[in-house]
């Protein structure tokens, strides 16, 4: 191995030189991007109604309280590759690589599918401003953008912090004026206006509708935990990961809520449900035609383009380091723990999810959205979501010396929650993807990934063909940054 991560990075590793703005700028890219864009109407259809707002407000709950369980074990162990680290650390003990073998294997999947409905959507809006833009067309340039995003990352981290930062300007200047446009020409009687039986918790059809609009609502918000994947690259990192996730979280919440309600209080959420309505496919574009003509919307579909790519650029920004890290540890392929030679980037975790994105985004093109979104969600549950929960408390009572610069609040209250709302989304797939078994799916998936380690394991002669090799160098290696106070104790 070439160094513990989280400890100081060895000679030609990564430099520790995002600090918290950039870090935060990151996180919000990422998490804005162009999901709310082209969520409001699948939200609205989960709900059917003006009442989609419970989806985003339930969708903020379950990212804060999951992001609280990112932020102590992001700040306590701040090396490549986020949940890799977390899971390696916490499991160690009785099944060996198991669970961050599986981590990485799912990873590998559920991240680049993340970027491709990024990209589904950059294609969906560019059909605004070419209306006559063919299928196999928008199938071109939906590559053509992957292929541009890989292309720009292949330089080093210091470019793309500024790149970074100017698209992050973009994407709120985007934002804000979708949701400006939308309080110029408001009617309260739109907006809050709900079909007769909106809010009746005793009916069968609300809850299913609930489930739907919270995987809908946390898909909008994943990308809170974008820079504990970079936590080898981040500076002072006990204060910058934990104050990264909080804020990116509320920073967004707050964007959400203005422009849900902005939204429906101008389009009427009906023809945000006809499929043959622009609204139902580009509908920040329909508020500034509405509002403010032809030409403002045309602009600003232009911003959301510039957007959306943003939020692909920082996701296989933040995804690439998986691999790396786990390969580095000996429990994923050992090609993926080769950097580039001048920009210490690396190179193969960069390719392969370039070219997984290009993958997902032609399955979501000759789909639909809602699906990819559904399926990528249920396979991320089991190992991450759901595992690293029970990774922080595992940690807590195995290594309870393990330097902890931040603690969670409220311990073991945001676990609970974090829990039961990965649970609800989980056990709903199914019904709000009739025909697609997403749950058979992901257990699928996971099950292969399980024949995957035995084969692996066996190759390497290591648990269960070998003797358990604890690791517990977070305990010992040096703070890097040691000068910082607990953010809570």
């Amino acid at each position: 191995m070439s160094g513990s991560p989280g400890s100081p990075p060895p000679e030609g590793g990564f430099v520790r030189r995002v600090g918290l703005f950039q870090a935060t700028t990151i996180n919000m890219s990422q998490m804005c991007g162009i999901g709310p864009f082209v969520t409001i109407p699948l939200m609205v259809a989960a709900f059917g109604g003006p009442q989609a707002v419970i989806g985003f407000v339930a969708g903020a709950v379950l990212a804060l309280a999951d992001g609280l369980v990112w932020a102590e074990l992001g700040a306590a162990m701040p090396g490549s590759g986020g949940s890799y680290v977390y899971l390696r650390q916490a499991f160690q003990y009785r099944t060996g690589r198991l669970m961050p073998f599986l981590f990485v294997w799912t990873a590998m999947l559920f991240i680049p599918l993340i970027m491709s409905t990024g990209v589904v959507g950059f294609v969906q809006y560019l059909g605004y401003l070419a209306p006559d833009m063919g299928r196999t067309t928008g199938d071109l340039v939906g590559v053509g953008i992957i292929a541009l995003v890989v292309m720009l990352l292949w330089r080093g981290i210091e470019n793309i912090a500024r790149i970074t930062a100017v698209m992050w300007t973009v994407m709120i200047a985007s934002v804000l004026l979708v949701i400006v446009a939308a309080a110029s020409d408001f009617s309260a009687h739109l907006a809050f206006t709900y079909p007769a039986h909106a809010f009746e918790p005793t009916s069968g059809h609300f809850w299913v509708g609930f489930a739907a609009g919270l995987t809908i609502g946390i898909y909008d918000y994943l990308g809170y935990n974008t820079t504990a994947y970079m936590g080898a690259e981040i500076k002072d990192p006990g204060r910058t990961l934990p104050r990264s996730i909080l804020f990116s979280i509320l920073g967004i919440m707050a964007i959400y809520l203005l422009l849900q309600i902005g939204t429906l209080g101008v389009i009427d959420w009906h023809r945000m449900t006809d499929a043959g309505d622009i609204a139902s496919t580009s509908v920040a574009s329909a508020v500034l035609e509405k509002t403010w003509g032809k030409g403002a919307a045309d602009t600003v579909t232009v911003l959301i383009l510039i957007t959306a790519f943003a939020s692909v650029f920082t996701g296989l920004l933040g995804g690439s380091r998986v691999p790396y890290d786990a390969a580095r540890d000996r429990v994923f392929f050992r090609p993926y723990a080769k950097l580039h030679s001048r920009h210490r980037f690396p190179m193969l975790g960069l390719a392969t999810m370039g070219v997984i994105t290009a993958i997902g985004f032609l399955i979501g093109r000759h789909t639909d959205l809602a699906t990819l979104i559904q399926l990528l969600t249920t396979v991320m549950v089991i190992v991450q979501a759901l595992a690293q929960i029970v990774a922080l408390t595992v940690l807590r009572k195995r290594q309870p010396t393990l330097r902890r610069p931040y603690r969670m609040w409220l311990y073991p209250l945001p676990s609970v929650i974090a829990l039961v709302g990965w649970l609800v989304i989980y056990g709903y797939a199914d019904k709000n993807s009739p025909g697609r078994h997403p749950i058979e799916w992901s257990l699928a998936w996971v099950a292969l990934g399980c024949v995957a380690f035995v084969v692996w394991a066996r190759l390497e002669k290591v648990w269960p063909f070998g003797p358990r090799e604890i690791a517990e160098e977070y305990l010992t290696a040096a703070a890097p940054d040691a000068d910082a106070e607990p953010a809570q104790t």
